[in-house]
């Protein structure tokens, strides 16, 4: 049997061990790490609303109306009228009839997966799925079948044989390598034969869309997906996860997703922020950020604020990673397993935080 010290040996041999590195807090922009002050191009804040003074200010009062915790789970006695609101404009903004918000995004993808299909069903998900989408269908017990990435001719052929309630698994933004799924054609497929479709948004809220709802809002394809899921800890600059669905579909998940019946509901400050963030992107100045957003990615010739550098090896990211840290700048390297191997990478991400100068920096650098 193997020791910790000769698995952590074995991780580090390989490029692979990873260490917590604590920071303070500084703009949305930057970050201390070591003591030492760096542009931060590693967040995924990608409207710098994280210090936001609409979503301190609602915090601050949430805290003072209801305390720091919610105290039970929300089937208990915890269902705050806070988490109603922020529910009742997530079903608005996602244009479905209801919502459900979980105390993160893992919790949302593992609850509410294995709530919509079982051992007798079929999941078909893409290879660069995240790990909380993986883990959650790993978990249904339904049967799982991986199709290579937007490979829509080999998800034809899988739906063509799959078995019982058939559910597709996708993401709109990649989250490791910044590019979008072929959404229209994947509608087209799961309607003609029959299946339902999870749409993961997480990478798209506040950064596609009209009002920041996403891809599908962008393609005005949101009446059209089953599930819509995403998170409030990203472009939200809060925290917490959600699903959007029909009524019925939301009914069932609060009384079969584990990870909502059996958790302490999230604190009350949480879904203020989340709700002042919501609030915020059908603004004006929610479009004005989102405007920064994209003029940022054009500097890059990206569609998307997530920007991979590959360079294979880890060594050679990790080294590229630590150079661009000694030049000034926090650019990390992601290494198997969060990316296949053989594809370490930095993985570079941009705000509406960033100025134009401190764009032209990095760019520089690079």
């Amino acid at each position: 049997m193997t020791t910790p010290n000769e698995e952590l040996s074995a991780l580090s041999e390989k490029g692979l061990l990873r260490q917590l590195r604590s920071t303070r807090p500084r703009p949305s922009s930057q970050l201390y790490i070591g003591g030492t002050e760096l542009l931060n191009f590693s967040s995924n804040d990608y409207l710098g609303l994280s210090k936001h003074p609409a979503l301190i200010d609602a915090s601050r009062q949430a805290l003072s109306e209801f305390g720091t915790g919610s105290t039970a789970s929300r089937l208990i006695c915890g269902s705050l009228e806070l988490f109603h609101e922020l529910e009742e404009l997530l079903a608005e903004s996602k244009n479905t009839e209801a919502a459900l918000s979980f105390a993160n995004g893992y919790a949302t993808a593992l609850g509410a997966i294995p709530a919509l299909v079982g051992k007798e069903d079929t999941i078909l998900l893409d290879k660069l799925a995240h790990a909380c989408l993986i883990d959650a269908a790993r978990l249904s017990g339904a049967t799982l079948r991986i199709f290579p990435h937007n490979d829509l001719n080999k998800l034809e052929k899988l739906l063509i044989s799959s078995k019982g309630r058939t559910l597709i698994i996708t993401e709109s933004i990649f989250s490791m390598d910044g590019d979008r799924c072929p959404l229209a054609e994947i509608i087209e497929l799961k309607e003609k034969y029959g299946a339902l479709l999870l749409l993961d948004e997480a990478h798209a809220t506040g950064v596609l869309g009209p009002t920041g709802q996403g891809l599908a809002e962008e393609l005005q394809l949101q009446g059209q997906i089953d599930f819509q899921m995403g998170t409030l800890g990203k472009a939200l600059g809060s925290a917490g996860g959600y699903l959007a669905a029909s009524r019925s579909w939301i009914d069932l998940l609060i009384n079969k997703a584990r990870s909502f019946i059996y958790s302490t509901a999230p604190p009350p400050a949480q879904a203020a922020a989340s709700l002042a963030a919501l609030k915020i992107l059908h603004s004006t100045e929610g479009v004005e950020l989102r405007n920064k957003l994209h003029c940022h990615c054009a500097r890059f010739n990206s569609l998307s604020p997530i920007i991979p550098k590959i360079i294979g090896h880890n060594e050679q990211a990790l080294s590229a990673s630590e150079k661009l840290r000694e030049a000034g700048f926090y650019v990390p390297a992601i290494r198997y397993p969060s990316v296949p191997r053989g594809t370490a990478r930095l993985r570079i991400t941009l705000s509406a935080a960033h100025s134009e100068e401190q764009i032209d920096l990095l760019l520089a650098a690079l």
